[in-house]
């Protein structure tokens, strides 16, 4: 059996959250890259490639009933000393993210056409849409598979691994796409479905990558059955976090396409505008999700040794900080919105708009901290049910029926939905900080360190 490597001492959270920051900042950079090169070609390609991509996001959400889990329950086993139960689990998550990224790929496959009619995609939209979705089906599995792998990593604090993997990854992706989009020599120029043929390319990569790693640094190397297996006891420690979690994404993830159905209805130029400003608006989100990753990293391997204490001063300084951060980034990308926005469309309609949307942001991202990291931390002590029992109603009234209610009732268009996702947020985000604070986490970690 190959032995593995040391794994590193006990890291501050700095060290863990710049890795995952680099990480998120590259898949947004690859995603900003996509949206240009779509956008090169005509607005509805630009919106196509938005819409379709918010499709596939959704759709991946269900990955979360078990993704959501691995990392929690192998860092709490790690945490505890059980390295042999962090293997067992890691094995288990491989098997069911095959079942589940095959399961949505194959959703993806044969209802493309039927989903670009449910997000109520302009009638020039539809035509590019349904074929990118159609060729994004495959990769959507090579994503689950990665994503499991990469959770275990991080689980393991080899967050500088993944990082690694992550970059040869997105390099291969851009290497391949920019050809395959344009046309290079006599590569003839694909358009958006050459950026899912080098989507899959570069998953295939990651996976080779992961698997390496696995084996050097964790001394695992899946077995055949593993890639289809999900052992009872292994699959049930991950659904008790993960179904929560994944309800919560779930019920976000519906409510935010509900809001991009309303766009959709408004017209290509307003799909496009939302979809220029929600990339910058993921970029300006970063540094807040990367610290909620890294917090739940942590928290998983505090409350797996029993630290309580020290885990409750942890979230209080990372949600400190975020919040700062955060406010700073978004009114920098505020101020920049309008040349950040030309990269993207010389419409000065669409640039208007769009730079309004990002000084709404200044107050939207603070809100979206609370929930970035709080969450995170909740879900790595064992509470994971809160976020979305709290959250739902908010989620269905606030975030769904309020983009609904502002921007196509009363007619306020995008700044409408825009409000929306302010009160959604920080209407979450109080209460998952009024959980935390009042420690109503805590005799669910100490149930979680009983378990161990």
């Amino acid at each position: 059996m190959t032995t593995p490597a040391s794994p590193p001492s006990q890291p501050r959270l700095f060290s863990l959250a710049w890795p995952l920051f680099v990480e998120l900042l590259l898949g947004i950079g690859v995603g900003l890259i996509g949206t240009a090169l779509a956008a090169r070609v005509s607005d509805a390609a630009g919106g196509a490639f938005a819409l379709t991509n918010h499709v596939a996001a959704t759709l991946f959400v269900v990955f979360r009933i078990i993704g959501a889990g691995i990392g929690v329950v192998v860092t709490q086993s790690l945490g505890a000393g059980q390295t042999a139960m962090a293997q067992r689990l890691a094995r288990a998550a491989l098997g069911a993210s095959t079942w589940i990224g095959g399961g949505t790929a194959l959703i993806a496959w044969l209802g493309a056409t039927p989903l670009m009619r449910l997000m109520n995609a302009p009638a020039d939209v539809v035509p590019l849409a349904v074929p990118f979705l159609t060729m994004l089906a495959p990769a959507l599995l090579g994503d689950a598979w990665n994503a499991a792998m990469a959770s275990v990593m991080r689980a393991h604090l080899r967050t500088r691994d993944t990082l690694a993997v992550i970059i040869a990854m997105h390099a291969c992706h851009l290497a391949l796409a920019i050809p395959l989009m344009v046309g290079a020599g006599p590569v003839p120029a694909l358009g958006l479905p050459g950026y899912a043929l080098a989507l899959l390319g570069s998953r295939m990569l990651g996976l080779v990558l992961h698997l390496w790693l696995w084996r050097l640094r964790l001394g695992l190397v899946p077995r055949a059955g593993d890639w289809w297996r999900a052992p009872r006891r292994e699959l049930a420690a991950m659904l008790r976090i993960g179904l929560p979690g994944a309800a919560e994404n779930i019920g976000y993830r519906l409510g935010y396409m509900v809001s991009v159905a309303v766009v959709a209805e408004m017209g290509a130029q307003a799909l496009a505008t939302q979809a220029y400003t929600s990339q910058l608006m993921y970029g300006v989100l970063l540094f807040g999700l990367a610290t909620g990753l890294a917090v739940e990293i942590l928290v998983g391997h505090l409350v797996g040794a029993g630290e309580l204490k020290a885990a409750h001063r942890l979230v209080k300084r990372a949600l400190a900080r975020g919040l700062l951060v955060s406010l700073m980034v978004a009114t920098a990308a505020a101020l920049a919105a309008p040349w950040l926005l030309g990269a993207f469309t010389r419409d000065p309609k669409i640039i208007s708009a769009g730079s309004l949307l990002m000084w709404m942001t200044v107050l939207l991202e603070p809100g979206r901290t609370f929930n970035l990291v709080l969450v995170n931390a909740l879900r790595a002590a064992g509470d994971a049910r809160y976020p979305v029992m709290a959250g739902a109603a908010s989620m269905l009234v606030v975030l769904a029926g309020g983009s609904w209610l502002f921007g196509a009732v009363l007619g306020w268009g995008l700044p409408g939905i825009w409000l929306a996702y302010i009160a959604d947020e920080w209407i979450r985000g109080l209460l998952m900080w009024h959980r935390w604070s009042s420690l109503g986490w805590l005799p669910y970690a100490r149930q979680a360190r009983a378990g161990r």
